[in-house]
């Protein structure tokens, strides 16, 4: 059975909550529940003019990558309203293969549900 997966590119994220307000919208979470969250990581200095500031969307336990969309042809919901394009989803193994190609990606597999 193939597993797929979220591929993030959070060199890309700016920050916008957009995958936050879809996964909400679509599941129906209470306000301080998500299937996704944005976390924003700095700022801080960490050499001279140089600056850590970077946005991560990170998948909670309660993702599911959307089985209902997914189910219905669809790609899951953040990765269709994320404005920068910077969500993809996939098979793991195919996923995984992008990983070489640029740093600041990141892999998420929910998992296996009982």
């Amino acid at each position: 059975m193939t597993a797929y997966g979220l591929l993030i590119d959070y060199e890309w994220c700016t920050g916008c909550h957009t995958c936050e307000v879809a996964c909400q919208m679509e599941h129906g979470f209470p306000v301080d529940q998500w299937g996704i969250k944005l976390v924003e990581v700095g700022p801080w200095e960490y050499a001279p003019k140089t600056w850590q500031y970077t946005y991560l969307p990170v998948p909670t336990d309660q993702c599911d990558l959307c089985a209902e969309r997914v189910g219905k042809g669809k790609v899951p919901t953040c990765v269709h309203h994320c404005q920068a394009k910077c969500i993809e989803y996939g098979p793991v193994d195919e996923l995984a293969a992008k990983l070489a190609e640029k740093p600041k990606q990141s892999i998420f597999r929910p998992a296996e549900t009982k």
